[in-house]
């Protein structure tokens, strides 16, 4: 009896020794956890890793009521009476006759400076060509100058230009040596035979003038 008494005083003080470990475990905890939350940055981590609980509440479907349909209105016809048209009577007295403004003497009109049409640009009218003089034609027998004896017997050879004026009567004005022929005996006797000479004169147009000509003449033994 006794060694079951003691026993049981033994578990029971084992077990108010654990009871006494356990309450002081728990207020050493309490403490430490007051004391991180007196504590900003562990207060806020702590805050942060606080899970956040979020209930999502599904609303209740609404049933809509079926529409009624609109009623017909009604549509009375009134029948509108005519109303007789009134006669309207209205009464313009005459006008007064007015007197027209006298309209002001009209204002003297500056002159008007007359310029003369211009006059049309004079039309030149080109002159028509000159046709030179004629010595070639048949029927005017014109003789050939006459072969100097001494230039034939000396050989003397040669062409001689003469240029020659004209008059409208077809005779020669004026006869000059172009070029010689080289033997002044030659040259003597072509301007003494073409000073004797008729020419056909020069015309312009219808109208004969005056005109100078070329005219060649060679000497020459051969033949």
């Amino acid at each position: 009896m006794e060694l079951s008494s003691s026993m049981t005083g033994w578990r029971s003080n084992q077990r108010g020794t654990r009871y006494a470990g356990l309450l002081g475990v728990v207020a050493l905890h309490a403490v430490a956890l007051v004391a991180l939350l007196h504590y900003e940055p562990a207060r806020i981590a702590f805050t942060e890793a606080m899970p956040i609980m979020v209930s999502l509440i599904t609303p209740e479907p609404v049933v809509e009521k079926p529409k009624e349909p609109p009623k017909p209105l009604r549509v009375t016809s009134r029948v509108q009476k005519p109303t007789p048209p009134q006669q309207i009577i209205t009464t313009t007295a005459a006008p007064e006759p007015v007197a027209a403004p006298t309209p002001p003497p009209p204002a003297p009109s500056a002159p008007v400076a007359v310029t003369p049409p211009p006059q049309p640009a004079p039309v030149t009218v080109a002159p028509p060509p000159v046709i030179p003089p004629n010595f070639n034609a048949n029927y005017l027998d014109n003789p050939a100058p006459a072969y100097p004896p001494l230039s034939r017997r000396m050989g003397e050879q040669g062409k001689v230009m003469l240029r020659v004026l004209v008059n409208t009567k077809g005779t020669a004005d004026k006869v000059e040596l172009r070029s010689s022929s080289g033997s002044s005996r030659l040259d003597d006797a072509a301007l003494e035979a073409v000073q004797r000479w008729r020419f056909v004169p020069a015309k312009q147009g219808d109208q004969p003038v005056a005109a100078w000509v070329l005219i060649p003449i060679s000497f020459s033994l051969k033949g």
